[in-house]
């Protein structure tokens, strides 16, 4: 059956005390109206429709993409309103209703959900909920069967008792729809549409209401203030941790750990501590990570080490290549296997062939380091001119001298050696010695300054 999808994201969140709409504010890195859409792809809709308001301009910017539709709601007047302004553009056999402040909700559940609508059945996402104030209370009969939803304001003491609440997350049939949305009412505490209504209206028609549930209550969490947003986020990363964990991989204490983005991942992977993986991040077996790193980006090959503190995007590791501790990799920056970057090594644009060892304190940027090549300390590449950047190549088995200034362009061929402290400006052939620096003088009788008195 062919699906539509409708996301809620007009609303204001003035608990989140925030100049940023409610729904952009990150879980791990991504917008939750973000993760909400992503989980609404993989159920391969024909549409997908997200209802803004506040902010409106924004979210479209921020999320803008071919497969989405975005439907103005000019004024906020309940859930059954908003969902009322997207039904010129649905025309599936079901529709399903989510909300983009709710970013933990599983696909798994959605396509249980999903399995139970049919022309004359609508499924509606309940939840047990050991204190369930200020959601709809579902409203059985004696036997069991869905009769309504009450709001929270608008429920009896004995309604409120009632411990299973509403998320809101319901699939209908889609040419129900209308005719349900045109005899809503605003005549409650609140003054608006609500779309839970609607329930009452499928069981006064002779549908059946069938109700689904989360095998995990916080994939219904919805935030409004810092405080639940900051629990979606522990959630979510203790649920990411976990699928790692099971895939072969190591944490060292999984409430130090932050995953902002998609990994893949191989066996034997070990992670330490505050660790967080931004982006896209391959990491290969028997990678190990040390503390306090930030990787971005990057693919790390098998057998792969990145020590403590080092910061990664954009870059690759070899097999058995290391980097750190205090490494700097941007974007570009390639180890061939079994490379080595030492401390407070900073790369960027640069590849470093198989066995290359830069050790300590250099930059290279916009080079070209062939295998074996072993750069001193304090080395610079020279790569721009206040204007245009320009390349450093080493061929293989070169050996800089520690503080070398190598000022682009120029190639050093195999086998160049470099004397400690000089500045090389000219190609240097292999196997040749290159000295670039003042001869020394010493002087004799040389008297240091003194301080004048005053």
């Amino acid at each position: 059956m062919s699906l539509d999808i409708v996301i809620l994201a007009a609303g204001q969140g003035t608990r989140m005390r925030s100049a940023l709409p409610k729904v952009l504010h990150p879980v791990a890195g991504k917008a939750m109206l973000g993760h909400v859409i992503d989980t609404a792809r993989k159920l391969q809709p024909q549409g997908i429709h997200v209802v803004i308001g506040h902010g409106a301009e924004t979210v479209r910017e921020r999320l803008a993409a071919d497969d989405l539709s975005f439907v103005l709601q000019t004024e906020q007047l309940g859930t059954g309103h908003a969902v009322a302004q997207a039904l010129p553009q649905l025309s599936a056999e079901r529709v399903l209703i989510l909300y983009g402040d709710v970013p933990l909700i599983e696909v798994e559940t959605l396509e249980r959900l999903l399995q139970k609508v049919s022309e004359d059945q609508l499924a509606l996402l309940t939840v047990e909920l050991d204190d369930p104030t200020g959601y709809g209370r579902i409203v059985r009969d004696v036997a069991g069967v869905v009769k309504a939803i009450v709001e929270h304001k608008d429920a009896s003491p004995e309604q409120r008792a009632i411990r299973e609440g509403n998320t809101g997350i319901l699939a209908v049939p889609g040419k129900r729809l209308a005719d349900w949305l045109g005899r809503l009412s605003n005549d409650n505490a609140q003054g608006e549409y609500y779309l839970t209504d609607v329930i009452a209206m499928a069981v006064s028609d002779g549908l059946v209401v069938a109700t689904e549930h989360p095998h995990d209550t916080m994939e219904v969490q919805g935030a409004n203030d810092r405080i639940q947003l900051a629990e979606l986020e522990r959630h979510y990363q203790k649920r990411a941790g976990r699928r790692l964990m099971a895939q072969g991989v190591t944490l060292l204490d999984p409430a130090r750990f932050d995953l902002r983005g998609e990994v893949t991942v191989g066996r034997d992977v070990q992670i330490d501590i505050n660790v967080i993986l931004e982006g896209k991040v391959v990491i290969e077996d028997g990678v190990l990570i040390g503390p306090n790193c930030v990787i971005k980006d990057s693919t790390l090959r098998r057998g792969a080490v990145v020590k403590a503190n080092s910061h990664l995007e954009g870059a690759e590791l070899g097999e058995g290549a290391d980097c750190g501790p205090f490494a700097r990799l941007r974007p570009g920056a390639v180890l061939g296997a079994k490379a080595h970057v030492g401390n407070f090594v900073e790369l960027k644009n640069a590849v470093m062939g198989e066995g290359a060892k830069a050790g300590h304190l250099s930059y290279l940027g916009d080079a070209e380091i062939g295998a074996r090549t072993n750069i001193g300390a304090g080395t610079i590449t020279c790569n721009y001119d206040g204007a245009n950047k320009f390349r450093t190549v080493m061929g293989e088995d070169v050996f800089i001298g520690s503080n070398s200034a190598l000022v682009a362009p120029v190639t050093l061929g195999d086998g160049v050696t470099t004397g400690a402290g000089s500045t090389i400006t000219q190609d240097v052939p292999a196997n040749t010695l290159a000295v670039g620096r003042a001869k020394q003088r010493n002087i004799d009788g040389w008297k240091r300054p003194e301080k004048i008195k005053k």
